[in-house]
């Protein structure tokens, strides 16, 4: 998420991928004033038109939250509202209207006082950068990028090498080449080029890549063990080892570290974690939590309100909260558990 300080009250926002729509939920508040681009029906007023209906027009208002909500699958935001204000002479003020938050939207939100927690999260999404996941083979190459626990996979890139009429003509470069033009396209500042796949691939191409701009911008290391190109090597690299040992301060490592140590305890039969929203919470009551992880489960069932006051709470305590969705499967796996687990300083008597 990209923000910029207006004022002492008001930041701009920009959202970039879908854990920023979470962080937002969590920010803004009934009663804040939210300035946005939006569409909204205008009924025409002609000779010929239909009563019935209007023109849908982009108009930029100031919206006084009164409620907002997530999408059942966090790629979507809905603010709704009355409009303060409005660039359109046809849209009078004191009406209600709602604005849908997306990937790529930009907007401005005024509060009269931001609280601590807030600014925390704000700061904890500044502070981010992300991977750029290249599983490369002769034959084809996979491409994801992971920015905190949400993973995005590119289309399947092809080579040509396959068949026997292209032995002889095959030119390794070219597609090399295409896959450089697909990862301009993705990656963003500080980002980390990750590559693996089954035999000398990987390495020719980290070899090509040091000849590229992009060596200068971005670091790049290689991954021995992973023997999948494609979009199978990304989900395969995704649960293995080497990416805790390379990527071992991301947010997914530290959320798959959090994960086994749970299994781990539940095995040893230890009470030092919780399953589930009503343990977990009965667990912050106590000031127990160290570390919390959730997905889009718990917000699908449980009151939504509820749950983004819990995790407000528990991450004013020190509790380091992690989101996770369904674009892995460790996110599936927290929301086979509930939706909601976590780690505990101690155990917690039921």
């Amino acid at each position: 998420m990209i923000t910029k300080i207006i004022d002492d009250f008001s930041i701009s926002f920009i959202v970039e991928e879908p854990d920023d729509l979470l962080t937002l939920r969590r920010i803004i508040r009934k009663g804040d004033t939210m300035v946005s681009d939006t569409t909204r029906v205008i009924k025409q007023d002609k000779d010929f038109s239909r009563p019935d209906r209007g023109e849908r027009i982009k108009i930029r208002i100031s919206l006084e939250v009164e409620k907002i909500a997530l999408d059942s699958v966090f790629d979507r935001l809905r603010v709704h509202g009355t409009i303060m204000e409005s660039s359109n002479e046809a849209v009078s003020k004191g009406s209600h209207h709602s604005v849908l938050i997306k990937i790529g939207d930009s907007f401005n939100v005024t509060k009269k006082k931001w609280l601590p927690i807030e600014l925390k999260l704000l700061k904890s999404k500044e502070d981010g950068f992300g991977f750029v996941l290249v599983a490369i083979d002769k034959g084809d190459c996979g491409i994801g990028k992971l920015k905190g626990t949400h993973l995005e996979l590119m289309q399947n890139l092809y080579s040509g090498s396959s068949g026997k009429q292209y032995k002889s003509s095959f030119n390794i470069e070219g597609f090399f080449e295409n896959v450089t033009k697909m990862l301009e396209t993705t990656l963003r500042d500080n980002d980390i080029i990750v590559i693996f796949g089954p035999g000398e691939t990987k390495k020719q191409f980290s070899n090509y890549l040091q000849k590229t701009p992009l060596s200068k911008k971005h670091k790049i290391e290689i991954v021995e063990g992973i023997d999948s190109g494609g979009e199978d090597g990304v989900y395969i690299f995704i649960k293995s080892k080497a990416m805790q040992q390379i990527m071992g301060q991301s947010k997914l490592a530290k959320v798959t570290s959090i994960l086994e140590e749970i299994m781990i305890k539940a095995q040893h039969k230890s009470k030092k974690f919780t399953m589930g929203f009503e343990e977990t919470q009965k667990a912050n009551q106590y000031g127990a939590i160290d570390s919390l992880v959730f997905s889009e489960r718990i917000i699908q069932t449980h009151d939504e309100e509820k749950v983004i006051e819990f995790l407000n709470e528990a991450e004013s305590r020190g509790v380091k909260v992690y989101a996770l969705d369904s674009s892995t499967d460790i996110g599936m796996q927290v929301s086979g558990l509930g939706g909601i687990v976590s780690l505990l300083r101690f155990s917690v008597e039921s």
